[in-house]
């Protein structure tokens, strides 16, 4: 079995061995055509208001010691801000659905259940992005 897997991944190779040596034909036809939509992409951030403001951004970034002349740059990153927010807060809605599937409660029904964004959900959730969030003891 083992050399089962070993003949398919020595396979494996030599086509990407053969496929990477037919020519830059294909490769630079694949560059030209993949830079358009992001040019497309860069002028319509032009027209894009995102949530996190420009400013705020652009603050961040120069605490962090980058600085970006140009403005398109700066509202990309602060889409990509807002998707990462967007992915944990989904995450933790979704967290906070199974949890209260399994403590079903007879009060709430339909549309007028209403969802709050606890520490309980929100923490097992920010660990599977990487970040570790501890509570405090105790509160002042």
């Amino acid at each position: 079995m083992e050399q089962a897997g070993q003949q398919q991944q020595q396979q494996q190779q030599q086509q990407q061995q053969q496929s990477g040596g037919g020519g830059g034909g294909a490769g630079s036809q694949i560059s030209r055509t993949a830079g358009l939509p992001l040019s497309d992409f860069l002028m319509q951030l032009e027209d894009y208001n995102p949530t996190i403001p420009d400013a705020v951004t652009a603050y961040y970034l120069n605490c962090s010691g980058f600085e970006a002349a140009d403005g398109r740059l700066v509202r990309l990153i602060s889409l990509a801000a807002q998707k990462f927010i967007s992915d944990i807060t989904n995450d933790a809605l979704q967290h906070c659905k199974m949890r209260g599937s399994q403590q079903s409660s007879s009060k709430t029904k339909g549309k007028d259940k209403r969802f709050t964004l606890t520490m309980e959900d929100l923490t097992p959730v920010l660990a599977e992005y990487g970040i570790t969030v501890k509570k405090p003891h105790y509160y002042i």
